[in-house]
């Protein structure tokens, strides 16, 4: 593959999830490639080499979203959703627990 991506290019890992260059997620998000790199700079998106995965496109759009609607930074918009994240799989863990225990007990 040349490393001259299209924005009609279609690019899939081997995990079988799409990706999109920078170009098309700045596109889809309705920001710029600068702003994507410097997410990716500053660690608050994960690319794929050169690429977006659909869930980081996501994550800016979310992050844009905290920061216009609560005034937070780029960086406290991506804590609060890392928050969010980790207090949801804690709330899964402890009804799974809920549930193993319930059925011990019957």
């Amino acid at each position: 593959m040349s490393s001259n991506l299209s924005l009609s290019c279609v690019v899939w890992t081997e995990a079988g999830d799409r990706l999109y260059s920078f170009e098309q997620a700045a596109h889809l998000t309705q920001t710029s490639v600068l702003l994507l790199e410097r997410f990716a700079r500053l660690g608050l998106i994960e690319p794929v080499g050169i690429m977006l995965r659909r869930q980081d496109m996501f994550r800016v759009v979310q992050i844009q979203r905290l920061h216009r609607d609560l005034n937070l930074n780029w960086v406290g918009a991506a804590m609060v959703l890392d928050m969010v994240t980790e207090i949801d799989q804690l709330k899964a863990q402890l009804r799974a627990y809920r549930a193993e225990l319930q059925i011990r007990n019957s």
